[in-house]
């Protein structure tokens, strides 16, 4: 999987999405708008929000009614109770509610801000929420491309998350498809020699990060296709990525 080069080409003129789009059907056109030819194992990192709103994830906050908790939370920190609210009903369990932030493990067993409830970039008055499948979402996509195409293709399906102990924010990913998302290097050895026992690269959430560099927070562009990572077409999901409890030694 590793390459010696890497490039990534950002998709622009997709349109705002709506609920009910084909989110192939525009990356298709986006591709053929862009003069990009696709070649085999390209991997389509596409962002979150595009998918949530063709999946029609968006609520309406007028809709949702605070609870007594969320209200006083969000009085405390002047915060709308009823987007608290929504945060506390899509958290399986809260992590941490403190100084007015939120961080807890969502449904699909994410550990982030806000159990992955957004209110920026959607119309006034609503809030996002992730995909209810990750995977299940960037496997269909997947597919459609690949036909469309006709070649093998990795899809990620990629969102921003807060990271502890650093500054800043960097793209991870939720919904993997067509490709590995971990490259175990365990049992190899170094360039010493020196046997290597527990590296494992998280390469989605790389391939990710990369992409969000050319996709950006603010230009409109929530498709990047990367080339050069060879797109293995080993079973592999968004859920590999998940360290599970009994082995986390920060829950």
């Amino acid at each position: 999987m590793p390459a010696e080069s890497i490039q990534i080409f950002p998709l622009a003129g997709l349109p705002e999405i709506i609920a009910g789009d084909d989110v192939a059907g525009l990356i298709v056109r986006a591709v053929q708008d862009n003069s990009v030819t696709i070649a085999a194992s390209d991997i389509f990192v596409v962002a979150q929000k595009m998918i949530s709103k063709a999946e029609n994830r968006t609520i309406a906050l007028d809709a949702i009614q605070p609870s007594e908790k969320a209200a006083a939370w969000a009085a405390k920190y002047k915060k709308d109770p009823r987007l608290i609210e929504l945060v506390l009903r899509e958290a399986k369990r809260i992590v941490r509610m403190e100084r007015g932030v939120i961080v807890a493990e969502t449904q699909h067993g994410f550990v982030c801000a806000n159990a992955g409830v957004d209110a920026s970039n959607v119309a006034e008055g609503t809030a996002l929420l992730l995909p209810e499948d990750p995977d299940r979402s960037a496997h269909a996509l997947r597919e459609q491309l690949a036909k469309a195409f006709g070649i093998h293709c990795g899809v990620i399906i990629s969102d921003t998350f807060g990271r502890p102990w650093r500054e800043g924010l960097v793209n991870v990913a939720l919904g993997v498809a067509g490709l590995s998302p971990l490259l175990d290097y365990r049992g190899l050895r170094d360039t010493s020699g020196k046997l290597l026992s527990a590296t494992v690269i998280a390469i989605a959430d790389e391939l990710a990060s990369a992409a969000e560099l050319a996709m950006g927070k603010t230009n409109r562009t929530p498709v990047a296709i990367v080339r050069g990572v060879r797109a293995s077409g080993e079973v592999g999901s968004g859920r590999d990525l998940i360290r599970a409890p009994e082995i986390d030694i920060f829950r």
